[in-house]
């Protein structure tokens, strides 16, 4: 194999899922990206492909002059001080619905910031949450970010989930409407969310694990949920979700991506990103908030 031009597969694609989410650790990765790859040298090169990728250019720069971007902190649950980034439209000519940003099992990190850009550009405020805030914020390197998220209390990710919406609703330029958009990690957030808010106005979950189906009657907010074809760990799930909405008369609408992979929306995934069908669900959930928090 020329590890100049490595070639990625399903299943090296699948084992980094396994080692991100389950229980496969980075030495046992590494040594079933190398069976699969062939060699150590092009696992080593192959692996990089399938992480995330900081480094990578933003499509809306932190210095956008159309957008204002400041972090910051504001009362969480039982105490906690929450961190935020928070991103307003310009010249708005009116109070503006809001969008809470919800990151991945890596924490606030530069390409949540970017989607929190992204989304002001289309007319909202965003504010993306740091649910890291109460272990001291999502730390610099990723591996360490991940790590953080067995700590923390799904009941306290909630009541911060909720805390950061009663916030966000009162900000200057406000119109008092708040929906949520979630990744990975983020979108099974937004699920919660949904079931523990009454007040949440919309709910939009990319690839994130489902709401337990006896939490689905307490769900207000319509919900809007994407997901990668090939991502059949988190897919398995989707039957009795959908079951669940429509046997108690909830608003939602599901959408289900052939060919393409969990984190297709994340551009700094090389391997992952899936250009048409994350501009086609972005377009979608756009829509979505325009709908129902104008």
């Amino acid at each position: 194999m020329n590890s100049d031009n490595p070639k990625i597969t399903q299943a090296m694609i699948n084992a980094y899922d396994e080692y991100t989410h389950l229980h496969l650790d980075r030495r046992r990765f590494m040594e079933k990206l190398t069976q699969l790859a062939g060699s150590g040298a092009a696992a080593a090169a192959i692996a990089p492909l399938l992480a995330a990728n900081g480094a990578k250019a933003d499509m809306v720069p932190a210095t956008d002059d159309r957008l204002t971007a400041e972090d910051v902190t504001y009362p969480g649950a039982n105490g906690t001080t929450m961190k935020g980034y928070l991103v307003r439209p310009k010249n708005a000519s009116g109070p503006l619905g809001g969008v809470l940003v919800i990151h991945e099992n890596r924490g606030l990190n530069s390409h949540i910031r970017d989607v929190a850009r992204r989304m002001a550009l289309e007319g909202f405020n965003a504010l993306a949450v740091d649910f890291l805030s109460s272990n001291g914020g999502t730390p610099p390197d990723e591996e360490q970010a991940r790590q953080m998220f067995s700590s923390l209390n799904p009941s306290e990710v909630a009541a911060n989930g909720e805390a950061s919406r009663v916030y966000f609703a009162g900000i200057e330029g406000a119109n008092g409407k708040v929906g949520a958009i979630g990744f990975c990690w983020g979108g099974g957030t937004v699920g919660n969310l949904a079931v523990k808010s009454p007040d949440l106005d919309a709910g939009v979950i990319y690839y994130g694990s489902q709401p337990k189906t006896e939490d689905v009657p307490a769900i207000k907010a319509p919900l809007m949920a994407h997901y990668g074809g090939l991502d059949e760990r988190i897919n398995a799930g989707i039957p009795a979700f959908k079951e669940a909405l429509e046997k108690n008369g909830k608003e939602f609408e599901i959408f289900v991506y052939e060919g393409a992979n969990h984190a297709f929306n994340n551009d700094t995934s090389s391997a992952r990103y899936d250009k048409a069908s994350a501009d086609l669900a972005w377009s979608r959930s756009i829509a979505f908030f325009k709908k129902h928090l104008s």
